[in-house]
């Protein structure tokens, strides 16, 4: 396809360009209908509602096909989704990987030997979530993460599975939110003119007050919302500290990232690490972390399997049981059909963006709603919020809306940290809430593999996506700070108050 990649190939449909919102429209209406009403929580089901619906929007589309299907590959091969799936695979290898080595347990024996009630454990759930975010700079890989770690330690001390699910998205959005090397914070500073370390300084009183208020209310809803704690060892499990000499895992991580490191070389180096820690203390053997079950019918299996080393990664099994098994296959094979859906979904974002869906709403809020400042940056945080209703990789959804409140903000005069602060923190938040968010869907889709990994977790303490948007308590009140700022001017700042330093590139 040699003009794939044209960025001015554009798309015109029968119904003008709100047509072109079709095929998002349809697969949002079939996401509530599938998790909301009925309950479904299945990714590959929400997969299926966003094929349907690029295909009804192939029929309003004027001229040849061939075009709209080009568009459909533009998008799906953006970095945004790209840095997305890449930042899941490596989180979800890390955490399995760590869980195999009784991670759990070990979290699980230290709430009980602090006494770490089911009442105080999403609050700081909350704040160890944040805590790795802004370290780590990735809010994916943090719902990855703590939902695979720290949520079944939480289930089994009786903390309610659907309050916890949403303090570990609040953390996530904290750190998507505030830490230097997210993306959505790069792309906030860059799109608007600012510089990265000037943007951080100046969000920083908006993400505290939402942080606050998000911790007061996971302590008061963990008083009222409690489960019931489950007898782990009675049930096969063990509560023992050793897993936790993975802290040292996720240390390097974060001192890796805080350092500059990629995010990609960051978790790397806590796989090689937490590999290592597994074999050094006896907590899982190499089958565990990669095994290849090989028919032990074959005589080249029983010669290699005596072997000391190689013979470590080969598992005889019966003929018809093959396979490629270990944390590291089931860490990455896992998120499969989230990246199926999120390459889909970016696709029919792109169309429309070139048929005009995303210009059509920019110029109705700058020609008729926002007539004042106070108007001006309260349809940036409510168009932000479209937006991110719309498309489910946060940053996609970013640089789709950065023109506009660049835009809007220059026409009042406003400087590019405000605007940075207000374009990022709402994609920030609201990537976490929506059901079909790429966020929850990540913490989702570790969450879904709980129920094969202990014994004692069973299938109702997986957390219907639908159900967990009104606990994203950072996420909602990180929202409500930037509303009240626009209304009230906390904060506001002009481009004659502060200058911006020189834009930090990627």
């Amino acid at each position: 396809m040699s003009d794939s990649s044209d960025a001015s190939r554009t798309l015109s449909f029968y119904g003008g360009r709100a047509a072109s919102a079709i095929p998002i429209a349809f697969f949002i209406v079939w996401a509530v209908f599938q998790s909301g009403l009925l309950g479904i929580g299945d990714t590959t089901g929400l997969i299926v509602g966003i094929l349907v619906g690029l295909i009804v929007g192939m029929f309003f589309v004027k001229g040849p096909w061939k075009t709209y299907a080009d568009v459909l590959f533009d998008g799906m091969t953006q970095r945004v989704a790209a840095t997305a799936i890449v930042a899941w695979l490596w989180a979800g290898m890390f955490a399995e990987t760590i869980q195999v080595g009784g991670f759990v347990d070990g979290l699980v024996w230290a709430a009980d030997a602090v006494q770490v009630g089911s009442g105080l454990f999403p609050a700081l759930t909350f704040l160890l979530a944040a805590l790795l975010a802004t370290g780590i700079g990735t809010g994916y890989g943090t719902a990855i993460a703590f939902t695979a770690l720290v949520f079944p330690a939480g289930v089994a001390v009786g903390a309610d599975p659907v309050l916890l699910f949403g303090a570990i998205l609040s953390g996530a959005v904290f750190g998507d939110n505030l830490a230097p090397v997210s993306d959505t914070t790069i792309v906030s500073a860059v799109t608007q003119n600012a510089d990265i370390g000037g943007v951080v300084a100046s969000r920083l009183k908006y993400a505290i007050v939402a942080a606050v208020f998000a911790f007061a209310a996971y302590l008061a809803a963990g008083q009222t919302m409690q489960g019931t704690p489950v007898d782990v060892a009675g049930a096969g499990g063990a509560g023992t500290a050793l897993g936790l000499v993975h802290l040292a895992s996720i240390g390097v991580v974060i001192v890796t990232a805080i350092r500059g490191r990629h995010i990609v070389e960051a978790i790397s180096w806590g796989i090689v690490l937490s590999v290592f820690l597994n074999l050094a203390f006896g907590l899982a053997e190499v089958s565990a972390m990669l095994a290849f079950e090989a028919s032990q019918e074959s005589a080249l299996v029983q010669s290699i399997d005596a072997l000391p080393l190689i013979g470590a990664f080969v598992v005889p099994v019966a003929p018809g049981d093959a396979a490629v098994a270990g944390s590291l296959y089931t860490g990455a094979a896992g998120f499969f059909p989230l990246i199926v859906l999120v390459l889909l979904i970016v696709a029919a974002a792109q169309v429309m963006q070139r048929g005009g869906g995303f210009e059509a709403i920019q110029e109705f809020l700058l020609e008729r709603v926002a007539t004042t400042v106070r108007r001006a940056e309260t349809t940036m945080v409510l168009g932000t919020a479209l937006v991110n209703a719309m498309i489910t990789i946060n940053t996609a959804a970013e640089i789709a809306i950065a023109p506009y409140i660049k835009t809007l903000g220059r026409r009042f005069n406003i400087n590019g940290y405000r605007r940075a602060n207000i374009l990022d923190a709402n994609t920030s938040a609201l990537g976490y809430i929506f059901p079909w968010g790429g966020g929850l869907l990540a913490g989702y889709s570790a969450m879904q593999r709980l129920p094969e990994q202990y014994e004692w977790f069973t299938q109702a303490m997986v957390v219907n996506p639908a159900s967990v948007w009104p606990f994203v308590f950072h996420g909602w009140f990180l929202v409500a700070v930037f509303l009240l700022a626009a209304w009230t001017g906390y904060g506001r700042e002009y481009v004659s108050d502060r200058a911006s330093e020189e834009v930090s590139r990627v």
